[in-house]
C-alpha cells in the first residue's frame, strides 16, 4: 500500500486527486502546520450501515485510544522491544514460544 504524506494546503489544492488515490488503496496522511495529522480513508457505506457498532469502531474509526496504542508500539519498537522474524521458520519458533 502506498503511503503519501501531504500538507493541508496540498490537499486543498488537489482534493479530487487525493480522494481518488485513497479510493484506489493509497493511504493519505494529511499534516497541518500544528503538526496534527489525519488519515484519509474511504468508507464503504454498505459495510458501515450494515455493521454492528463495535465493528465500525474497530475498523473505521481512529480514536485517541488507538493513537495512544500506536504511539506505545512505536516507542517499544524504537527501544528494541520486539521479535524480528525474517523467515518462515523464525515465525513458527516465535508462535510456538507464545
Amino acid at each position: 500500500m502506498e503511503v503519501l504524506e501531504i500538507t493541508a494546503d496540498q490537499f486543498k489544492e488537489r482534493q479530487k486527486s487525493f480522494l481518488e488515490m485513497a479510493d484506489r488503496g493509497s493511504q493519505i496522511v494529511i499534516t497541518r502546520r500544528s503538526k496534527q495529522s489525519y488519515i484519509l480513508t474511504p468508507l464503504n457505506r454498505d459495510e458501515y450501515e450494515d455493521a454492528e457498532e463495535d465493528y465500525v469502531d474497530d475498523n473505521f474509526m481512529v480514536t485517541p485510544e488507538l493513537l495512544a496504542k500506536l504511539d506505545n508500539i512505536r516507542q517499544r519498537v524504537n527501544n528494541g522491544e520486539y521479535t524480528e522474524c525474517r523467515t518462515w521458520e523464525d515465525s513458527l519458533k516465535f508462535l510456538d514460544s507464545l
